[in-house]
């Protein structure tokens, strides 16, 4: 398996990718919803705004990940990892820890010094998240499970608040993906 950053020709198989998944496991509504999310991020998105990695094994993408800039009026480098794939026939096997896992290494070295993610607090928790409240981080939207906001430092220093409410990239600003 290679973890690398996606190139712009992979676009529509990392929208297949994302229907596919979404599809399976949350139904085709859903799969289309968050299909769409990611054609309009790699669309929309600002170069200096949004990072995407992707698992490949062979000429196939089994898993993707994308990065995005969440500002706040006084922090800019706090990046929101979302949305997260992997391949349904790969899911288990450890291939979505170790995209995060790169994904985060390549953050890092680019000087983002944090990173929050909307998901399962036991699967993220193994990649270095913890969860944290809406005091510390206020996010875009009202989250519809809250339990689900996790956050972890990537410059080494300890989580602090952070001041503001914080925003997100034109794509992700719709309250049907908090």
């Amino acid at each position: 398996m290679n973890l690398r950053h996606y190139t712009p020709t992979e676009s529509h198989a990392i929208e297949a990718l994302f229907f596919s998944v979404f599809s399976q496991s949350e139904g085709e509504a859903e799969g289309r919803l968050i299909g769409d999310l990611a054609k309009d991020l790699l669309e929309s998105t600002a170069s200096k705004d949004i990072f995407a990695f992707v698992a490949v094994e062979g000429d196939a993408i089994i898993g993707a990940i994308f990065a995005t800039r969440m500002p706040t009026e006084k922090e800019a480098d706090l990046f929101v990892l979302a949305p997260v794939a992997v391949d349904t026939a790969n899911q288990g096997k450890g291939v979505g820890k170790k995209l995060i896992e790169y994904g985060i290494k390549e953050l890092k070295e680019k000087g983002i010094k944090v990173l929050v993610t909307y998901g399962d607090p036991e699967f993220y928790s193994k990649t270095g998240f913890q969860q944290i409240t809406e005091a510390i981080i206020q996010p875009p939207f009202k989250l519809t499970q809250p339990e689900g906001w996790l956050a972890q430092s990537l410059d080494g220093n300890p989580l602090q608040e952070v001041e503001g409410k914080c925003s997100c990239v034109s794509a992700l600003n719709d309250p049907r993906y908090w």
